[in-house]
């Protein structure tokens, strides 16, 4: 019987291999790891804000959309 379930595990997809990676580098912390996710994706969000400001409207031919504040 266990080894009809372990044939119909799905194999290690890369996405897997990444959350392993991620927890392994804050030392098995879920919590830790959760956090860092997070302050990276705030950094990350912050850098598109600042790309998508310095793009002319011109390049962007309206793909781009700005902000409700500018």
């Amino acid at each position: 019987m266990a080894e009809a379930a372990q044939s119909l595990q799905p194999q290690d997809s890369a996405l897997d291999i990444a959350t392993d990676q991620a927890i392994e580098a804050c030392d098995g912390d879920a919590w830790a790891t959760v956090r860092a996710l997070l302050v990276a994706n705030a950094a990350l969000e912050e850098e598109i804000a600042r790309l998508t400001a310095r793009v002319s409207k011109g390049y962007a031919r309206g793909r781009v959309r700005r902000a409700a504040s500018e």
